[in-house]
């Protein structure tokens, strides 16, 4: 295809005006050329056909009896040697390496003379070997000089040349008086050569009309492609210097296009960047420079202010005999799909929600930091985080609430890491933090209380105000894992550990952690052969009228009695429950027995069950609900259900529907750990609930002088109050306890002042042997809150020191165990941590355990940072659990 072109001005147009005539052909279209060069590929394959037609002719107008006779004459053997010396030129000339370097229009030049010189020997040979047998002279002479009008036609100039020599040489060796004769055959046989020739190029161009565009149409579709943008052209010369360029790449460019003609085509692309692999740029430079065709190359436009893409395409333009003219091309724009290709690979290593790095990212970039340098294995930690309470803000205000949190999370884990670390997410609730180089752990605990304490700061969500947690593992290679995979799994075991640990916290990895995964792996398929095999069993505790002491209903508590391990409790298989999807079972099951025992006690005496947010959030929910209770046959009215506040996470619809519908069963719904939770005051105008449960920090030690739980008490039984909903005070265990909630107007009591939660058998004795009331019983005052923990400790007493072991410490006393049948009244200097004493006096014993009240009130706060491979559990009551468990 060719272009039209502006003509370039040049400094090499200072040769002469023949020299640049001569070599048009260079300017010419590729048909031109093809035509040329096929008209001269026609000399030297049709040239011996000429001669033999010319020597058959020659022989049969001589006579061939007479050739010999011929053969001896000097000027006839002189032109028939020149003759074959001149055809054999012609038809060796195209071949010669000399001759293939001229241009097809100068090869035809040169070979024209030779021609018509051949014509010309060849009549006069003729005349020389005829005499004046002028009418065989015209027949030889003639003849081979319309064959080769015939053979050459479309070439004018072969043809011209060729008939002319032939022509001269006629005209020279006949009389003048006879030239008309001759003149009139060799007119009348060119006239039927051009006939047959202009009907044979109407046929052709008029197929050709037919099947192929014209030059108008290829030039509208041409501009109408590069209008549309989809694509455009360029064209060079020799030396690298744009000839053509389309008008709307100019104007993509900002420039005109006059303004880039004459500039080389390589300054419009920016050349590599140092450090950055580009292909397409090196490529193409080496393809201008050996002349070689490339297709789609990918290149970055240079001197413009938006990244800009081409994919570009190029051949070398040379004639059909090897002559370099330049490049043609086309290209079309790859900005748009090198944006596309961009975001896909950012999508590769992204996390989309949070633009955090995605687990492959992260795992590169690990393998990356574990690399050795020198020999020597890197130092790097690895931190893995899950949130805490996250899976309530999903299941209860739902996950486009979820998202935006996580989001919030994401921003702040950047600003606290900053650049000493990267941090990606993982997936769901899990987020992971690479910090290469360091491995210094004042520094790694200082970095995970600090993002425990952010991430546990309120977030806003939809209007409404978000608490969650965080637990943390942390693994520092090269000591806790020296390739990725190990070090992740460890890092995952410490946060497993630490999530044990009542979450919100951070764990170290520790060899032991293995045992504590399997073992924890092992008790999750335990609980799944348990829930089978219905091995799980529950225990009731009596919630009790605080004026009448009535037995008013029961809270239903689950068991698990082990067969190997004893009883566990629901502090421990509960959360294995919740992660392995088997709550939903748990709960289902708890409900229904639940209303099934409780359908055998008194009328008026109701059931409580705990249901759990991914309960709550469950639509089938009600549907449970209600055939639990058909398939009993107990009243709805009896069903009490307690929720904590998480599920006020969301004031959406799904929730305000839950509560409606779970209402109109004729169920009742308590607010369970009420001042625990993470909800606003709020939302109490909108629940429906029939009571208040006061958790039990709040009641424990309320009855301690000083203490300020009896007014956040008073305060919480006046709000309910206000509400119209009933109260119960949880965790009563002395006597002193009970009677002040009596007197704060706390409607109703639990604890272990009105017993221990018994088996359904237990439940219909205590109700038989009461009469439906129960009867307080327990110490009589409250102890200041312990801190239940085993840590050595040293008693000194009259110069002698004794190891022992200490437990369940307050600021005012403690129990002692190692010494036995201690005198009461006995003074001991005591060794609570290095550098810390405190001097107490035996006031009870009993075998190896004493009870120790110290002089003066201690610093427990000192004592909360266990020493190494120890761990302090703090608030346990001792009718709970008691012992510790070595965490190293």
């Amino acid at each position: 295809m060719s272009f039209v072109r502006p003509k370039v001005p040049s400094t090499q147009d200072s040769r002469p005006d023949w020299y640049a005539m001569i070599g048009a052909a260079d300017e010419h279209n590729g048909d031109s050329l093809e035509q040329l060069a096929r008209a001269l590929r026609l000399i030297a394959t049709s040239w011996p056909l000429l001669m033999i037609a010319r020597a058959v002719l020659l022989g049969q107008a001589v006579g061939w009896w007479n050739i010999q006779a011929a053969l001896v004459r000097p000027g006839f053997l002189i032109f028939l040697g020149a003759i074959l010396v001149i055809d054999l030129g012609i038809m060796l000339a195209p071949r010669l390496p000399v001759f293939a370097r001229l241009s097809p229009n100068q090869q035809l030049l040169v070979t024209a003379p030779f021609v018509a010189l051949s014509s010309a020997v060849f009549a006069t040979s003729a005349a020389a070997a005829l005499g004046s047998d002028f009418f065989r002279l015209m027949v030889v002479t003639l003849t081979p000089a319309l064959l080769a009008v015939a053979i050459f036609g479309r070439q004018r100039l072969l043809s011209i040349a060729y008939g002319l020599g032939g022509v001269i040489a006629f005209i020279g060796n006949i009389p003048v008086m006879d030239l008309l004769t001759p003149m009139l055959v060799f007119a009348t046989g060119v006239t039927i050569v051009m006939a047959v020739e202009f009907r044979i190029s109407r046929r052709a161009t008029a197929q050709l009309r037919e099947n192929m565009l014209t030059g108008d149409q290829a030039k509208a579709f041409l501009v109408d492609l590069e209008q549309s943008g989809r694509g455009w052209f360029w064209e060079t010369d020799r030396a690298g210097n744009i000839t053509y360029i389309s008008e709307t790449l100019a104007a993509r460019l900002g420039r005109g296009q006059r303004q880039l003609l004459g500039r080389p085509f390589a300054s419009l692309i920016a050349p590599p960047e140092p450090g950055t692999p580009n292909e397409g740029q090196r490529s193409l430079s080496f393809h201008l420079s050996t002349r070689t065709s490339f297709c789609d190359l990918a290149v970055r436009v240079a001197g413009t202010q938006d990244e800009l893409w081409w994919s570009v395409s190029g051949q070398p333009a040379v004639t059909p005999f090897g002559q370099f003219l330049g490049f043609r091309g086309s290209g079309t724009d790859l900005t748009e799909m090198r944006r596309s290709q961009a975001e896909i690979t950012r999508l590769a290593k992204f996390d989309s929600l949070t633009g955090l790095a995605n687990r492959s990212h992260m795992l590169a970039t690990l393998e990356q930091a574990l690399t050795e340098q020198r020999g020597i294995m890197s130092e790097c930690a690895l931190l893995l985080l899950d949130l805490d309470r996250f899976k309530e803000v999903n299941d209860t205000m739902g996950h486009p609430a979820g998202d935006a949190l996580l989001r919030q999370v994401a921003q702040r884990l950047l600003r606290l890491v900053g650049t000493d670390g990267k941090v990606g997410r993982l997936g769901g609730d899990e987020f992971e933090i690479l910090l290469p180089g360091l491995s210094d752990r004042t520094r790694l605990t200082r970095l995970a209380k600090a993002i425990i304490e952010t991430l546990s700061q309120p977030y806003s969500i939809e209007g409404s105000q978000v608490v969650i947690g965080a637990s943390i593992g942390i693994a520092i290679a090269p000591t806790d894992g020296k390739n990725a995979e190990t070090l992740t799994r460890n890092a995952d075991l410490a946060l497993y550990a630490a999530k044990d640990d009542g979450r919100g916290a951070f764990r170290y990895f520790a060899p032991a952690m293995h045992a504590d995964a399997e073992d924890r792996r092992q008790l999750e398929q335990d609980l799944r052969l348990a829930i089978a095999a219905r091995t799980l069993r529950i225990d009731y505790q009596p919630v009790v009228c605080a004026s009448s002491e009535k037995i008013t209903g029961f809270e239903a508590l689950i068991r698990w009695d082990h067969p190997e391990r004893g009883t566990i409790s629901p502090t421990a298989f509960i959360p294995i429950a919740e992660e392995a999807g088997l709550i939903g079972a748990i709960g289902e099951w708890v409900i229904r027995t639940a209303c099934t025992d409780a359908a055998g006690w008194p009328e008026g005496t109701r059931v409580a069950v705990n249901v759990s947010p991914i309960q709550f959030a469950n639509p089938g929910f009600p549907s449970l609900i209600m055939s639990a209770l058909a398939m009993a046959g107990l009243s709805a009215n009896r069903l009490e259900l307690e929720i904590t506040e998480s599920v006020f996470l969301a004031d959406g619809a799904d929730t305000d529907g839950m509560f409606t519908a779970i209402k109109n069963l004729g169920v009742r719904l308590a607010l369970d750990d009420f001042g625990t939770g993470y909800s606003a005051l709020g939302y109490l105008k909108h629940a429906p609930f029939d009571k208040i449960k006061i958790d039990q920090s709040f009641v424990r030690g309320a009855a301690i002088k000083g203490s300020r739980n009896a007014a956040i008490v008073k305060s919480i039984v006046n709000l309910a109050e206000a509400l119209g909903m009933e109260t119960t005070a949880e965790g009563a265990e002395t006597m002193d306890e009970l009677a002040l909630i009596r007197s704060l107007g706390c409607s109703h009591v639990q604890g272990f002042v009105y017993g221990a939660p018994v088996d359904a058998a237990g439940v219909r004795a205590m109700l038989a042997a009461g009469k439906g009331h129960a009867e307080a019983s327990g110490h009589k005052a409250s102890r200041e809150p312990r801190m239940a923990m085993l840590r050595s400790v040293t008693l000194m007493h009259d110069g002698h020191s004794y190891p022992a072991r200490i437990r369940n410490i307050s600021s005012r006393g403690a129990m002692v165990e190692g010494l036995v049948d201690v005198p009461i009244g006995t003074v001991f200097e005591i060794e609570l941590i290095k550098g810390y004493n405190a001097q107490g006096t035996c006031r009870w014993s009993e075998g190896e355990r004493m009870g120790i009240e110290f002089a003066t009130a201690i610093d427990v706060e000192r004592l909360r940072a266990p020493p190494e491979k120890e761990k302090v559990v703090t608030d346990i009551p001792d009718f709970y659990r008691e012992g510790w468990r070595q965490t190293g």
